[in-house]
């Protein structure tokens, strides 16, 4: 089946999604000193997601369960609080556990941003062809979230999340972000939790051709969320994602960008194409891999000013005179 992404300033997740081109931006921020933004193989049959989980009028379509997804939540949807509070952290995402009382108080604090993430959360943590279903009592609103990943099945099952479960779906909601909000169709490769491998074909591959980057770390700790280069990147280049590929570390805050993957990551299997795990700061995390089609990047000279170029007199994004022009 073919994608065609929705290029649209306001908002990304991992095995072929992809939202329709009306679909209106996501602006979130959550809590005071917001942080964050962060978030398959075998033709499954479409899927609508909910509406409320979402904004009005988006569709989003599984076409790949595995590893075809739409990234699109804006860096401003977590902060440090934000999944570390007692709604999120102690609570397992099953009936039960988000209908407790720590949930919901979550939820009312946040309740600006809180739908989209829950949204990226679900998509992460629990598997394919499940659904989490919340009825906010203070609006009546009730709403529907669809499943993905399976990254965390202790969690999803009703149980807290565990180390290991927090770490992987931080990994994947860090993935999933979009510093300039866009919905960008990409595929993320790697190990849930249990350490079962995503499938992922050679179709896949050959789609998503271009290496972007690892990422890795926990939000639901005052640890951080980190992301690292899958391939090499000149400041004449830029990207409509900015996250991952980028020569800046703090290009999208609260995600700090620490270099290369090959520094600090590890592959089980040198053929795989994708990190196990990487170790930064002494402490070892499970990784998230993602590769982006190549009209994804943009490079200064190739005629077209881009909206992630500059005016300038140099041949960097940053100041592309030959796309761009000079300023003034």
């Amino acid at each position: 089946m073919r994608l065609t992404p929705a290029f649209q300033p306001g908002s990304g997740c991992s095995k072929w999604w992809n939202r329709s081109a009306s679909r209106p931006p996501l602006r979130a921020v959550l809590l005071t000193g917001a942080l964050l933004a962060l978030v398959g193989c075998g033709g499954a049959a479409p899927e609508e997601a909910d509406a409320e989980a979402d904004a009005p009028g988006a569709t989003l379509v599984a076409v790949d369960q595995a590893q075809r997804a739409d990234n699109g939540l804006s860096t401003n949807g977590l902060s440090t609080n934000g999944l570390s509070t007692n709604g999120l952290s102690t609570n397992g995402l099953s009936t039960n556990g988000l209908s407790t009382n720590g949930f919901n108080d979550w939820f009312n604090t946040n309740s600006a941003t809180a739908p989209t993430l829950m949204a990226y959360i679900v998509k992460c943590a629990v598997p394919a062809g499940q659904t989490r279903t919340f009825l906010h009592t203070a609006t009546g609103t009730n709403y529907t979230w669809q499943g993905n990943l399976g990254l965390a099945p202790n969690w999803a099952g009703g149980q807290p999340a565990t180390e290991a479960e927090q770490q992987a779906v931080s990994a994947c909601l860090a993935a999933h972000a979009n510093k300039f909000g866009l919905h960008v169709s990409l595929s993320v490769l790697g190990r849930t939790s249990a350490g079962t491998p995503l499938p992922y074909s050679a179709q896949e591959l050959s789609t998503f051709s271009v290496r972007e980057a690892c990422f890795f770390g926990n939000l639901f700790t005052a640890e951080g969320v980190f992301a690292a280069r899958d391939r090499d990147f000149s400041a004449a280049e830029s990207t409509t994602r900015a996250c991952g590929l980028t020569l800046k570390a703090d290009s999208c805050a609260p995600i700090t960008n620490v270099g290369s993957c090959s520094q600090f990551c590890t592959k089980a299997d040198p053929s795989q194409p994708y990190f196990t795990q990487c170790t930064y700061n002494g402490k070892t995390y499970p990784a998230l891999t993602t590769r982006v089609q190549p009209q994804e990047l943009y490079r200064c000279g190739d005629g077209t000013c881009q909206f992630t170029e500059h005016c300038g007199t140099g041949l960097t994004a940053d100041s592309c005179q030959a796309d761009c022009g000079t300023c003034g």
